[in-house]
């Protein structure tokens, strides 16, 4: 069961390197209200979704301890930042402050993730 953890552990990874590789990228054409929402960002968070979901099933399966509080902040924050990529991706620009939100909110989720113990 811990290398099956393991292989969505890093596919959980790679969906939050696409998510905010896509939002790094754009970061130039933000200053410039340029920028928009790819679909390497809307399939990365879906990415996470999904992982993530698989994740906490696995882990409450082989008997280890889920913080429900927890991931329950980490799918909140990242609802929105499905919502918000979905609803806007066909736009040609989107707001800085919106594209910007994005961003804080998927680096928020990464320190989450790593922090809250």
């Amino acid at each position: 069961m811990g290398a099956l953890i393991n292989v969505f552990v890093g596919l959980h990874v790679i969906g939050i390197a696409a998510l905010l590789g896509g939002f790094l990228f754009q970061m130039k054409a933000m200053r410039t209200d340029q920028a928009r929402f790819n679909s390497g960002m809307l399939h990365g968070a879906f990415t996470m979704l999904v992982t993530g979901m698989v994740l906490v099933g696995l882990n409450q399966a082989d008997d280890d301890p889920v913080n429900n509080v927890k991931i329950s902040v980490k799918l909140a924050l990242l609802v929105v930042i499905l919502g918000l990529v979905y609803v806007k991706r066909d736009e040609e620009k989107v707001p800085a402050s919106l594209f910007g939100t994005v961003g804080a909110l998927t680096i928020a989720n990464i320190f989450i993730a790593v922090l809250w113990t």
